[in-house]
């Protein structure tokens, strides 16, 4: 294995959530633990690790939260990729759910389907379907995000309780088989569960770069949603997916 591959998978094995120690990558790569503390010093100077006791962990702040329009600039065509997939699934006559988000947003540009229900906690997305005369538009309310553009709080969760839709369309911030859905806000993560509890079908969208990133606040287990839509999967973690019971769609 090439210095650089070795590196990367180092990266992936932390960005996944775990800390690991040299003893531990020496032995999983067959490789000198001086030539490991040499990849971890490298990985350091970059800034993509932080170095602990005999070993390393990941250098991402699980509360940093990019802003609504930082995330706007990024991924676009993936993020509008997954929009057109995902409006594939919403029938004539169909109520859904549309959470706040960059790529949530891209969904609603595609939305052909008549006599649509939406609620939504998006500021933004309730202004760019006011005008759609095919669509309902139901705002849930509550205290609004700046920083996201989303509507949060007891009055948003209270108000989706009230309702039953088909599907709901949720976005995250990190997706991991084994820490969950995550999103760096809690109150984010309260509205985001109340939109799924009340939803007959729950499809979560996220592009590829979301996988193994882990932030401060677990929405749900990756076995609670039934389909994920993303841009990008090798066949071998759609199996991964697959076994929870969980469909990947990529096209």
């Amino acid at each position: 294995m090439f210095a650089e591959e070795r590196k990367n998978k180092i990266i992936e094995l932390i960005k996944s959530g775990q800390s690991v120690k040299v003893s531990e990558l020496a032995k999983m790569f067959n490789v000198s633990e001086s030539t490991i503390r040499r990849d971890l010093n490298e990985l350091k100077v970059i800034g993509v690790i932080v170095r602990t006791h005999g070993g390393a962990v990941s250098s991402l702040n699980t509360n940093f939260e990019p802003s609504f329009i930082e995330k706007q600039d990024k991924y676009l065509y993936e993020k509008d990729y997954i929009g057109k997939i995902a409006a594939r699934f919403i029938n004539d006559g169909d109520t859904i759910i549309l959470d706040s988000g960059t790529t949530t947003q891209c969904i609603a540009r595609y939305i052909t389907a008549k006599n649509v229900t939406i609620i939504t906690n998006s500021v933004n997305l309730a202004n760019d379907l006011s005008s759609r005369e095919d669509i309902e538009v139901i705002i849930t309310g509550g205290i609004i995000r700046p920083k996201t553009k989303a509507m949060v709080g007891f009055i948003a969760e209270n108000t989706l309780k009230q309702f039953r839709v088909d599907k709901a369309f949720i976005g995250a911030n990190g997706v991991s088989i084994k820490y969950g859905v995550t999103t760096p806000n809690s109150m984010e993560a309260n509205v985001k569960r109340a939109m799924m509890e009340n939803a007959k079908e729950v499809y979560l969208c996220v592009d590829s770069s979301k996988f193994n990133e882990v932030t401060f606040s677990l929405i749900c287990p990756v076995s609670r949603v039934n389909y994920i839509i993303t841009n990008n999967m090798e066949d071998e973690e759609k199996v991964k997916y697959k076994k929870l019971g969980v469909e990947v769609i990529t096209e």
